[in-house]
């Protein structure tokens, strides 16, 4: 974490990591979490990523994507109900982010997921093996998480 300038800049960072985690599906967006921990957005934003290796928005949309990929395995909700069910305004966004982060898009996903179930599965294991890639895109070729 070098370059983050001491523990109250990192203790301010975890507060709002811990934030992210904890309301990934109310409307968040940078200038809101930095207010939260009275910082200016561009402070915050170099701070996050000198910390965590990735902004505070890419932490947020990983968050989000990683509770779609539970929901869209429960299968009880469409696509569009998992996009807003997890706070994503946009279906477009929702879904470009999904494909980016897992390979597929959701709609395929889901698809899969039903074909090839996680039960009997300890609810750890699932969700390290069900995880999407972060810090980085899925590379082309590369094999598929579903």
């Amino acid at each position: 974490m070098a370059g983050v300038r001491d523990l109250r800049d990192l203790a301010l960072l975890r507060r709002v990591k811990d934030r992210i985690d904890r309301e990934y599906a109310q409307p968040l967006d940078v200038e809101a979490l930095a207010r939260g921990v009275d910082m200016s957005a561009g402070h915050l934003s170099r701070q996050f990523k000198l910390a965590y290796g990735e902004s505070p928005y890419s932490y947020l949309m990983t968050r989000r994507i990683e509770r779609a990929m539970a929901l869209l395995r429960m299968g009880e909700l469409s696509v569009t109900e998992v996009c807003f069910a997890v706070g994503c305004s946009s279906l477009g966004t929702f879904s470009t982010r999904f494909t980016e982060l897992v390979g597929v898009p959701p709609s395929v996903y889901r698809e899969q997921e039903e074909a090839r179930s996680t039960n009997g599965i300890p609810a750890c294991v699932a969700k390290q093996v069900t995880r999407p890639i972060r810090n980085r895109e899925v590379p082309p070729g590369a094999p598929r998480l579903a």
